[in-house]
């Protein structure tokens, strides 16, 4: 019998004097137009931290230290054609110039004030940052 399997991602929440970095996406065919954080799914065959690193660079062109990275919120989230278990890591120190790397998916890169987000941020990235401030380490989503 196999087992059920769930979809596993890695978040940045990239903190830059009350500000927290945020992408538009474009063109991914997932909730184009709307903002997240620089994200993306485990690769297999590496650690919840080695994707996360990968991802700071093959998003917005950074590297990060494995040392500067902190898992802060867990969300078990559930939508209607999956579950994922999401990791949101803080991280805020980083080496390199932030740029947008994927041309393609990805129409602006900036710093937004943590507690005035875009009125089209992702809801479950919107709760998690929520989350994140009020320290809270897990939280169910989409149920």
């Amino acid at each position: 019998m196999e087992r059920f399997k769930l979809v596993t991602s890695v978040h940045l929440i990239l903190i830059k004097e009350g500000e927290v970095l945020l992408l538009r996406r474009y063109h991914t065919g997932y909730e184009d137009g709307n903002y997240s954080v620089v994200a993306g799914h485990i690769d297999g065959n590496e650690s919840v931290i080695r994707a996360m690193q990968r991802e700071a660079m093959e998003e917005a062109g950074i590297k990060i230290q494995e040392t500067d990275l902190k898992i802060v919120h867990v969300m078990h989230r559930k939508s209607e054609d999956r579950e994922n278990i999401d990791y949101f890591f803080e991280c805020k120190n980083y080496e390199g110039t932030i740029k947008i790397m994927e041309k393609d998916k990805c129409d602006e890169l900036q710093f937004y004030d943590i507690n005035k987000l875009p009125s089209n941020t992702i809801p479950y990235i919107r709760k998690a940052l929520d989350f994140y401030q009020k320290g809270e380490p897990f939280s169910i989503y989409g149920w």
